[in-house]
């Protein structure tokens, strides 16, 4: 009996372990197509398969009770955005999050990152073969002038150097404590070699102080062991969210200001254009919602704005109380390589909106929260079940208090 349990639990455990993997790779694929000029006919039944995959791998973890409780609150807060919005994006991120438990998200991490390179390389390739992808954009760019930048295949210059800040971000996050500074120094002449050609200036300066905070927690053992940068990134936090309030509330009197207005073209009018950019005045303050509406469809950049204004201020706010639980987790763990991380993912994300989208393999906060949800719920000494287990589990316990 005891050989058949410990059979079935291994068959589980490389079912869930596979499942898992291929969700992961299949959703990486998905952002590696969108990054490229073709527009992928099947993305939507692509997402429900990886929800599946996800959902087969939670179905075979072992979860206490009070893990089942909390993601069972998280599926409901997902269940209520998609009937409201009609919006899936949470209810399949918190079944990959969940799906997270028992994985080895290093690995996963490597695993990401090498795919991400990869597939960034193969498109670069067959755009300057000519085989496939534009190498240039020529346009105005909000500059009042028309140039020519390289997209080498990825359709926009911002969007090349957006993956180059990702890909820098993820060898960071990985090899941070083996990195000598000759290291930092051959990644910020790539960050500044990708700029020569793109001229993202938001790419270039994000990238160049993600290089420098690394380079200073990596070499300042103080800045590893104390508060401090944890502080400092829940500060970031509250004033990413501050910021995002006030662009979406003062966009519409901005050109009554000469001088805030001047900021906000050297930024391409992202500010203003949240309300006259479209006729609906998306992304201004009167277009947000408690738990968003599914009229709120609309596409722009500032991502913590667009978080508000997809989803709602409610799930939006758990959404940032989760981040700070994290990063004080992060704190008792000393994982300063993801402060590393987050810290320049909360900039970039206050003028882009790269991670606020439907693909979850471009945000990887929600991986770092993979990662550590478990840890988060400081539950120690609970039961792992199934989560069909469970009301069996509950049912006897209710006989024995009776006896």
């Amino acid at each position: 009996m005891k050989e058949l349990m410990k059979e079935r639990e291994e068959l589980f455990s490389k079912i869930a372990y596979y499942s898992f993997y291929a969700a992961v790779i299949i959703e990486v694929l998905i952002v590696i197509i969108d990054k490229s000029n073709y527009t992928n006919p099947i993305e939507g039944r692509l997402f429900q398969l990886t929800f599946l995959l996800f959902l087969i791998k939670v179905c075979l973890t072992r979860y206490t009770l009070k893990e089942c409780i909390v993601m069972g609150l998280f599926f409901s807060l997902g269940a209520i955005s998609y009937f409201i919005t009609e919006r899936n994006e949470i209810i399949r991120i918190v079944m990959f999050v969940a799906a997270c438990k028992s994985i080895n998200m290093k690995k996963c991490f490597k695993l990401v990152f090498w795919m991400t390179l990869i597939g960034c390389l193969v498109i670069v390739l067959l755009s300057m073969t000519g085989i496939y992808g534009a190498v240039s954009l020529t346009q105005d760019y909000g500059r009042e002038s028309i140039e020519t930048r390289y997209t080498f295949g990825m359709g926009h210059p911002n969007a090349l150097h957006c993956m180059g800040f990702m890909l820098i971000l993820l060898i960071l996050y990985l090899y941070l404590d083996k990195m000598r500074w000759y290291c930092f120094g051959a990644l910020m002449l790539l960050n500044i070699g990708i700029f020569y050609f793109t001229d993202s200036k938001t790419g270039m300066l994000v990238t160049s102080f993600a290089i420098v905070f690394a380079v200073l927690l990596r070499y300042v053992k103080r800045l590893q062991t104390g508060k401090i940068v944890y502080i400092i990134l829940e500060v970031e936090l509250i004033f990413c969210a501050i910021t995002a309030w006030a662009a979406a509330r003062y966009s519409e009197i901005l050109p009554h200001y000469p001088e805030l207005r001047k900021y906000d073209q050297m930024m391409s009018d992202r500010i203003i254009n949240l309300f006259y950019g479209s006729a609906s005045h998306a992304g201004a303050i009167g277009t947000w919602t408690l738990l968003g509406a599914p009229e709120n469809n609309h596409y722009f950049d500032m991502g913590w704005v667009r978080l508000f204004y997809w989803y709602g201020i409610i799930p939006t706010i758990i959404y940032l109380l989760v981040l700070a639980r994290l990063i004080w987790q992060l704190k008792i763990e000393r994982a300063y390589q993801a402060v590393v991380m987050l810290a320049p993912l909360f900039i970039y994300t206050t003028i882009e909106a790269h991670i606020i989208s439907v693909y979850i393999a471009r945000d990887y906060t929600l991986f770092l929260l993979g990662s550590y949800w478990v840890c988060m719920l400081k539950e120690k000494n609970g039961k792992n079940l199934y989560f069909w287990q469970f009301p069996l589990a509950i049912q006897r316990g209710k006989r024995n208090e009776r006896k």
